[in-house]
């Protein structure tokens, strides 16, 4: 990488205190940029539009979805405005490219029903570590978890009693979440085990652990959440954030008002919130199509 991208990187994690997987993603979008540059000879913080446009270009034509293209022109104009604020350029050449537009999808979710059979499934299948698997899946879902927010989860965040902790969410923001009794329940059948296998050399504060004593990464907590959708017959693409999917759209279901969703699941902002009301949405225009004299499904 060029010295200005690897300063922008350090700047990113030193001063903004940046995720590490966010710098790493950062990095990767931005390395690829430099490879598009080298072969138009052009250094990376002195590319003009044009070229800009090309690579995004490049990327749409080699069928790179517009989800992924869009993040990369963002890692881009992030460079750009690091750029600019320290004087190393003028003008962003990124300024006036526009997003891709991506398709509008509904996020995958449990029905409650399913998310029941789902928490069931680490003491019925008997694999990996059933106590530490029911407690993390309970958790991730009562509480509207993000996988990193799982994986960093420590026990002195955790009120005594088990019924909440306190989460520090995307921006460094804040926030409360609450665990229902049956978590509280999973999660004190749990400790004892885990106590057996944190080693006194490595202590560590998180509360979910591997079965070697570490603390559990967040590859780790997908490759858990994987092994059990493989095993639910549900039939559906489950990964660790439809976990926080159900969590939102069973609160907006219940005619929880959306901005106290907006508050537990720490969203900057409503419009993301707001997603999950249509999925509620949806859900009447099924049951419309199927119970209605007018409905498509009884025609």
């Amino acid at each position: 990488m060029e010295n200005k991208i690897k300063d922008y990187l350090d700047y990113l994690a030193s001063v903004r205190q940046i995720s590490p997987r966010s710098i790493s993603a950062y990095g990767r979008d931005l390395a690829n940029f430099e490879k598009h540059c080298d072969k138009l000879g052009v250094a990376p913080e002195d590319a003009e539009m044009e070229q800009v446009r090309a690579f995004i270009g490049v990327l749409t034509s080699e069928g790179i979805a517009s989800v992924s293209v869009n993040r990369t022109l963002s890692s881009i104009r992030g460079f750009y405005r690091w750029l600019i604020r320290f004087a190393y350029r003028e003008d962003d050449p990124s300024s006036l490219l526009k997003n891709l537009r991506t398709p509008k999808t509904l996020p995958a979710f449990l029905w409650e029903k399913e998310m029941a059979q789902f928490s069931l499934l680490p003491e019925k299948s008997g694999i990996l570590w059933p106590e530490r698997d029911k407690a993390l899946i309970l958790a991730m879902y009562s509480g509207g978890l993000r996988i990193s927010e799982t994986a960093s989860l420590k026990i002195k965040d955790m009120e005594k009693d088990l019924s909440c902790a306190r989460i520090i969410g995307k921006g460094n923001r804040e926030r409360r979440v609450f665990f229902s009794d049956e978590v509280k329940e999973a999660i004190q059948a749990y400790l004892p085990l885990r106590k057996e296998r944190i080693k006194a050399e490595h202590p560590t504060d998180c509360l979910f652990i591997s079965l070697k004593g570490a603390p559990i990464s967040v590859p780790g907590v997908r490759w858990i959440i994987s092994k059990y959708a493989e095993r639910s017959g549900l039939g559906k693409n489950i990964r660790p954030h439809s976990l926080r999917h159900s969590f939102a759209t069973h609160l907006v279901n219940s005619g929880c008002d959306v901005r106290i969703v907006q508050e537990l699941l720490g969203h900057a902002s409503i419009s993301t919130t707001q997603r999950y009301t249509h999925v509620d949405i949806e859900r009447l225009r099924k049951v419309y199509n199927k119970a209605h004299p007018h409905g498509g499904e009884r025609k």
